[in-house]
């Protein structure tokens, strides 16, 4: 195989670029096993770590990536779309890299930095909990774009560009609430994400608790591990699920677009009709919302500001003009034909 990269053993050997990186540099926390066969593939396929023999020939080179968690989301297109064109007027080329749900970004950044000679990075989606000294390792200016911080430093070392998804997630339960509804489910990643899911639900909590609402865990339900993240067909899965538990609901809350709209196919083929049986309510703000039927009750992000923003500060840093900034745009409840005020 020619030009094998980590990614290509990996493959080969079905485990995560960081398993073959910890492979590789010994590290302690790897089953021997596991180690031994990685070993064994790259000396098959003559592998050589981190591309060194092809670095010494490569000078360095304008090109940033763009590594994306949860590709399946409508939402990032427009995003990527505005990445790629504001990097072109930059004169840099433009790498889009997908992450897998149980890839650890940073590890595949670090690769990605040594085998295509990066000058910068945005983490798009999912979320990262690394330690400071983790990050670090990261030598090239990095952006995290709509990825949910819980936990933020007085001085940040990175920048991030986001909603806030807490306050955006109250703001349109809130508003079910007023509506008349105290039976609301949810539709959220699992407790594991510690980012946008944990937020968005946080915000729900936060939300019932303000109305004085006590939350039912049997109406907390959580994406399917087996379906890719985001998407209808997870929110169709988990919505079926829910009709046929029986659980006595007037509301759901799905915490992105994708989902309501898959929510919104369940609860047709149950027979049932939104909003009349069920409201719906997403987030997000994708054009499918508005012209979807019926429309779709959502907090609207401002994709294209996010997006140049982010850029905006990642070549500022990759020209050492400013420090890391922490900007946070507001969201915008849009009130679709999909909620209905009950008594």
């Amino acid at each position: 195989m020619d030009s094998i990269t980590i990614r290509d053993i990996a493959k080969i050997c079905g485990v995560g670029v960081s398993t073959v990186s910890r492979a590789i540099n010994n590290h302690p926390d790897i089953n021997e096993e596991t180690k031994a066969m990685i070993m064994q593939v790259i000396k098959e396929h003559n592998y050589i770590p981190n591309n060194s023999a092809r670095n010494l020939k490569k000078s360095d080179s304008n090109t940033i990536a763009v590594l994306i968690k949860g590709i399946g989301n409508p939402f990032f297109n427009s995003m990527i779309k505005i990445f790629e064109s504001e990097t072109k007027k930059k004169k840099y080329s433009f790498i889009l890299q997908r992450v897998d749900n149980e890839e650890d970004e940073v590890d595949v950044a670090i690769e990605l930095i040594k085998e295509k000679k990066l000058k910068g990075i945005v983490f798009l989606g999912g979320y990262l909990s690394h330690p400071v000294e983790k990050l670090k390792q990261l030598k090239v200016p990095f952006v995290l774009s709509t990825i949910g911080l819980t936990e933020i430093e007085d001085k940040p070392t990175y920048s991030s560009v986001s909603v806030d998804d807490f306050r955006e997630s109250y703001k349109i339960v809130d508003y079910l609430c007023k509506q008349g509804h105290k039976k609301i489910a949810i539709i959220t990643a699992p407790m594991a994400d510690a980012s946008i899911g944990k937020l968005r639900y946080e915000g729900y909590k936060k939300a019932l608790e303000d109305n004085n609402i006590p939350v039912n865990s049997n109406l907390v339900r959580f994406m399917k591990s087996h379906i890719e993240s985001y998407t209808m067909e997870n929110g169709y899965e988990v919505t079926s699920e829910l009709i046929e538990d029986g659980e006595d609901f007037t509301a759901i809350f799905a915490v992105c677009d994708t989902m309501a709209i898959g929510a919104c196919k369940a609860i047709f083929d149950a027979g049932k009709s939104v909003p009349e049986d069920y409201s719906v309510a997403g987030f997000d703000g994708l054009d499918i919302a508005k012209y979807y039927n019926p429309s779709l009750t959502t907090i609207r992000q401002p994709v294209e500001e996010i997006a140049k923003e982010t850029i905006k500060i990642l070549f500022d840093e990759i020209n050492k003009k400013h420090h890391p900034r922490f900007i946070t745009f507001p969201g915008e409840l849009i009130v679709g034909q999909s909620t209905r005020k009950i008594s």
